[in-house]
């Protein structure tokens, strides 16, 4: 079976990743391309007795390179030897942009690629109030065009029989500039092979990967023989670009009344008002908060029921000892303190997603522009921070396409301050705990409290950002460029495809985490290093000699947990975290959470279990986390371990530490430096203790 690479190239906002979920069915995975941390989707496609590799290259305006997710896609077009280099190229366009996708089609071709157009959303045509000739653009482009609907799956099948067919010769239509060609003449001679466009293509970037040193301080010879500015010559090439077409598209597009348009600025008159449109963002954040609260109780409520059940059935059915508690106590534990807060995290991912998809989340960029550029950022930088609401891996990962060095550096150092899905589950046993669960002002109290918890996170963010804007200097100014599309109708594929993959991918990934260090905390809470922990009951007897037999059996489990590996861990580090109000077994939260935020539940869940010896209650029913965690007591202070000052310190100090290695290893790789990697781990960290140490010292 034949397997050739189809790549998607469009410009943002055309339905690409519609289309390409359409294609690929589902059958799809996301990854890295090789070293860059730019998303990368490629899926499968079979069809009669050719299978196809689907590759959907991030969305950009032009070749030329101005971000890592445009490099991306000029370094995979580029190098007929890289693993994503493709067969075919289908340029993917959308009715009232036509003209910038015809550009990035002529730039493919003439790079020597095959290529095919597609015009995607064609049932947005009408209510846009474009008409288009395809016979007329089919002669223009000198390739067949192809029209689908991604939402409803119409031209699909036409356009997979396409990938068969191999596009006709494409004879350049673009002229160098003479003022340019005796530069280019000096420049195809290190390319004797080479297309003229791609040896245009050399001399017009500052830096091209796919060259060698050699070659590139080559070019960089002849540019500075002849005075050429590289922005010069890409600059020259679209305007030329847009003037040709401006004539050629006259008998091929007509543009009429656009509904849509007129929609679309009448919703904008609202959403995007100097005031108005802030309090509608704000109501949308409060909402989406309450949501998280008031819609996932019950789910919650039936899966913290079913672990704690299906725990107790396992116990009973396993003879006591070893192989139990391992199951019940790390493994069942540990991987029930996190799923029980999946629910909160779908809502969540459903609200981000659908204000991609209708459009929205641009117009949050436009908004917050002018709010964002005195603290170094720019409005592409609310979508990294917003996204960090998800988790800041991805988020960090998505300051990529923002093209000033120094706005992307600020945006990536302050990104993981905002809150996380991996803070989700910590801050809502930490709430549930230590607030009321009650109303103020019609609104969930404890929802409140959580918003409060997100908007901290984004004060800090902001004033972050301020005072790393004060000691890093920028080159060159910049500017906010960026398309507006119009209000549509989410494609609840889409939506659906984003949030499964967002929520199995944090549910995936944290349980690996969780399962590894809860059976690591098992390990060293079932076993010590002496007979304190072996030959507990003596000791506990001869401490405490008149304790009754359901006491005696609680002490003897407290006292072999305090003397077990764990335990003597636990100590050592008390006299750290004592100040802010936690007692050893925080501290071991504390510590593991290092690896994963939302491991602090989980090893809670794991540190509790094993510091209980009646789990298992008269109806056969296992107590719940949160049961066990408002019965603990803090040896230190005689209160509960959870009260309002330590909750209270807790939660700040989860909301400015940089607890999550992945995220220093994807800074580390975005900066390409340790040095600011360091400041960040010790800036969020100093922040975090301080905080925490002021609450809890002031509130207890």
């Amino acid at each position: 079976m034949k397997r050739n690479v189809i790549a998607l190239l469009g410009n943002p906002n055309v339905g690409k990743t519609s289309l390409f979920n359409r294609l690929t069915k589902l059958n799809q995975k996301v990854g890295n391309y090789p070293g860059v941390t730019v998303e990368k989707r490629e899926g499968t496609l079979i069809h009669k007795e050719h299978k196809y590799r689907i590759v959907d290259l991030p969305g950009t305006y032009s070749i030329y390179p101005n971000s890592l997710d445009e490099e991306v896609v000029y370094n995979t077009l580029s190098d007929p030897n890289g693993d994503f280099y493709p067969d075919l190229v289908a340029v993917v366009a959308e009715p009232s942009t036509l003209k910038r996708a015809i550009v990035l089609y002529q730039q493919v071709r003439e790079m020597g690629l095959p290529a095919i157009f597609v015009i995607n959303m064609m049932d947005e045509m009408a209510a846009k109030g474009t008409s288009i000739d395809i016979d007329a653009l089919q002669k223009l482009l000198r390739t067949e065009v192809y029209q689908t609907n991604a939402r409803t799956g119409k031209g699909i099948s036409e356009l997979i029989e396409g990938f068969r067919n191999a596009p006709p010769i494409y004879i350049s239509s673009f002229t160098v500039p003479q003022k340019y060609a005796a530069a280019m003449d000096e420049a195809k001679r290190l390319f004797p092979l080479a297309k003229e466009y791609s040896t245009w293509l050399y001399l017009s970037q500052n830096e091209c990967k796919s060259l060698s040193d050699a070659q590139q301080a080559a070019i960089k010879q002849i540019r500075d023989k002849h005075h050429i500015q590289p922005q010069q010559l890409q600059k020259e090439e679209s305007l030329l670009r847009n003037q040709s077409l401006d004539q050629s598209l006259l008998n091929v597009v007509q543009q009429g009344e656009s509904k849509a348009l007129r929609s679309t600025g009448k919703i904008d008159r609202i959403l995007m008002h100097p005031l108005v449109g802030y309090f509608v963002f704000l109501a949308l954040l409060v909402l989406i908060f309450q949501a998280i609260y008031a819609w996932s109780g019950p789910l919650m409520d039936w899966i913290e029921g079913t672990f704690s059940d299906f725990a107790a059935y396992v116990s009973q059915e396993l003879p006591e000892g070893p192989l139990s508690s391992l199951l019940t106590d790390g493994i069942i534990a540990g991987i029930g303190g996190i799923v029980v807060f999946l629910p909160q995290i779908v809502i969540l991912f459903i609200f981000i997603s659908l204000m991609e998809e209708t459009g929205y989340m641009s117009r949050v960029v436009f908004l917050m522009d002018r709010w964002l550029r005195p603290f170094g950022l720019n409005g592409k930088s609310v979508i990294p921070l917003m996204s960090g609401a998800a988790c800041a891996i991805p988020a960090v990962m998505s300051a990529r396409n923002i093209e000033n060095p120094k706005e992307r550096l600020i945006t990536m150092l302050v990104t993981p301050f905002m809150t996380c899905s991996a803070r989700l589950p910590i801050y809502i046993v930490i709430i549930g705990l230590v607030i009321p669960e009650s109303t103020f002002l019609g609104f969930n109290l404890q929802g409140l409290v959580l918003f409060g918890m997100y908007m901290l996170g984004t004060v800090s963010a902001l004033i972050s950002a301020w005072i790393l804007n004060i000691f890093i200097k920028s080159v060159h100014r910049s500017y906010l460029v960026f398309e507006i599309p119009t209000y549509k109708i989410p494609d609840w594929r889409n939506v659906m495809t984003n949030v499964w993959e967002k929520s199995s991918g944090f549910l995936i990934g944290a349980g690996k985490i969780i399962l590894a260090i809860s059976i690591i905390l098992w390990v060293l809470g079932s076993f010590g290093p002496n007979d304190r922990f072996y030959d507990a009951e003596s000791y506990v007897v001869a401490e405490q000699p008149d304790l009754a037999d359901e006491e005696l059996e609680t002490a003897i489990a407290s006292y072999e947990l305090e003397h077990s590996f764990l335990g003597y861990i636990g100590m050592a580090i008390e006299p750290v975290v004592r100040p802010l109000g936690y007692d050893w077994k925080m501290g071991i939260g504390l510590i593991s959470s290092f690896a994963a935020r939302e491991v602090f539940v989980g090893t809670m869940a794991v540190v509790y279990s094993l510091g209980d010896d009646v789990d298992i209650e008269d109806d056969g029913e296992r107590s719940t986390l949160f049961e066990r965690m408002k019965s603990e007591v803090n040896r230190n202070t005689g209160k509960p371990a959870y009260n309002f000052a330590s909750g209270i310190s807790l939660l700040l100090f989860y909301a400015f530490a940089m607890q999550c290695m992945a995220t220093i290893a994807v800074v580390k790789k975005e900066t390409g430096s340790w040095k600011w990697t360091l400041i960040q781990l010790g800036f969020m960290t100093g922040i975090a203790y301080i905080a925490a140490l002021v609450a809890y010292q002031l509130l207890k």
